[in-house]
């Protein structure tokens, strides 16, 4: 009596790619892994000399570039320094003279830790020297952010919530309706002293 056949496992790579937060997540990968490379080879790096610049590894950036890898929001960051793009290069093409950016179309990047959520507030391709984003951090939590390109500023205003924020070794407590400028290109954090969820607009500023 002839065995029954088991069914053969369907490939990973011709899968139905998920609905919802991982399909987004899938279609920002690509985007990612595409203008990478693009980035990459316009500047004349070789994955080497890119691994450091950025402080990701060789073997990361391979991974990220063939889209096999869903990088976190501190490794983006570290490739935009790297590369010496603003961020949204990362995650975007430029788009026309008008450019709708829905909410519920915009793609939340979150921290490592899943504490921190980032959500771009402008249109990729809008300017190359302004971006700004939406944050989202969970309560007594800090997310730490390494020195951005030379000459970064950063405006960050509370919405709702409270911000102590670290800037190299100086602290400023923020509260709802305040703002802080800051150079961005020493190591700072944000941190959330507060018993509830709290939510601030950051705008960066790239110089020219």
């Amino acid at each position: 009596m002839a065995k029954a056949r088991t069914p053969a496992k369907e490939s990973p790579r011709n899968a139905p790619l998920p609905p919802g937060d991982d399909l987004g997540a899938a279609d920002m990968a690509r985007r990612v892994a595409v203008n990478l490379k693009e980035k990459r080879k316009d500047r004349g790096l070789s994955l080497d000399e890119l691994a450091q610049a950025s402080g990701v590894s060789r073997a990361a950036l391979s991974q990220i570039e063939t889209g096999k890898s869903n990088p976190s929001l501190s490794v983006l960051w570290k490739i935009a320094v790297g590369l010496q793009i603003p961020f949204a290069e990362l995650l975007g093409e430029a788009g026309p003279t008008v450019n709708l950016l829905r909410r519920a179309d915009t793609q939340v990047l979150r921290s490592a830790d899943g504490r921190m959520e980032s959500r771009p507030a402008t249109p990729a391709g809008l300017s190359r020297s302004l971006e700004v984003y939406e944050l989202r951090l969970q309560a007594r939590s800090t997310h730490a952010s390494e020195a951005h390109a030379p000459g970064t500023q950063e405006l960050i205003v509370v919405l709702s919530g409270s911000l102590r924020m670290h800037v190299g070794n100086d602290k400023y407590e923020l509260g709802a309706g305040d703002s802080l400028a800051f150079p961005a290109d020493r190591p700072h954090a944000y941190e959330n002293p507060g018993a509830g969820e709290a939510r601030y607009h950051d705008v960066i500023i790239y110089p020219r």
